[in-house]
């Protein structure tokens, strides 16, 4: 048989894949358009028509959500989640250029280290942190979140980016080298443009889970002014009790900026997890 006529038999096989597919991301998205519709609601037409239209969109809503709060928290995780992400790519970034270019066994401890910190989980450190950060004087600051956000997320993006930097060619390092540029240089000339993908997906996981980190949010801070998005909510929804569109408006503004990144940077995304994925 011809390869033209194995095709449309190959594209039956794959139907079953592709009907899955459909259905799971119909489940992912529907609740995310369900908020979105939601939100231009009263809380009358919420409960009386949950799943219709608004007869009304009460774009409002957003604006009050806006004035009541969210702005805030808003301004505060924009501001932990730049820092922590910045901070994340650029010491990862150094840390694995120094693992590529030392030597001997060091660079093997370093390495046993950073994938030793992948099993630590958060919550088992949350006492332990309390303390430090108590006696460091950090609590009830952005820097009770920007530092332990840096920590958990470097050993990943160590690792990522290590295995990127492992496949630049070394013909690349001399002929920087030969053309006059220290280490410094050989990092910002070579090693960094050929890595845009892996540091975009390091940047991209690391600002996701700083922009919906709940735990370290709610416990290192007690002032509402310093809270982020995911613990202002909290207080944000007992004020807002009764005004679900009002809530729900609230929602879709705090969902709004990862979905958003996520949709730009999906290409750098996946090439980096591929390009990360193929050494070790």
């Amino acid at each position: 048989m011809s390869a033209p006529h194995l095709r449309p038999l190959e594209r039956l096989r794959q139907l079953p894949v592709y009907a899955l597919l459909l259905i799971y991301a119909v489940i992912i998205a529907y609740p995310l358009l369900w908020m979105v519709v939601s939100s231009f609601k009263s809380s009358t037409e919420i409960f009386a028509d949950p799943w219709g239209l608004p007869s009304t969109w009460l774009v409002q809503n957003y604006a009050q959500a806006w004035d009541k709060g969210i702005s805030e928290y808003f301004v505060n995780s924009v501001i932990v989640t730049l820092a922590s992400t910045i901070g994340t790519v650029l010491i990862a970034a150094l840390c694995a250029y120094g693992m590529v270019r030392m030597s001997g066994r060091l660079a093997d401890v370093v390495l046993v280290v950073a994938m030793g910190g992948l099993v630590v989980a958060p919550q088992v450190s949350l006492i332990p942190l309390y303390r430090l950060l108590d006696s460091m004087g950090l609590l009830n600051t952005s820097w009770a979140m920007i530092l332990p956000y840096i920590a958990f997320r470097l050993p990943m993006a160590i690792l990522l980016v290590r295995s990127v930097f492992l496949g630049i060619p070394r013909e690349l390092v001399d002929a920087a080298t030969i053309d006059g540029c220290r280490s410094l240089g050989v990092l910002r000339h070579v090693y960094i443009p050929l890595s845009k993908s892996v540091l975009t997906t390091a940047a991209v996981l690391t600002g996701y889970f700083a922009w919906n980190e709940f735990l370290f949010a709610i416990v290192f801070i007690d002032q509402d002014s310093l809270r982020t998005i995911p613990a202002g909510l909290m207080s944000f929804r007992d004020a807002l009790s009764t005004e679900w569109g009002v809530l729900l408006a609230g929602l879709t503004i705090a969902a709004l900026p990862i979905v958003v990144v996520f949709i730009l940077l999906q290409r750098y995304f996946v090439a980096g997890v591929a390009a990360g994925s193929v050494k070790g």
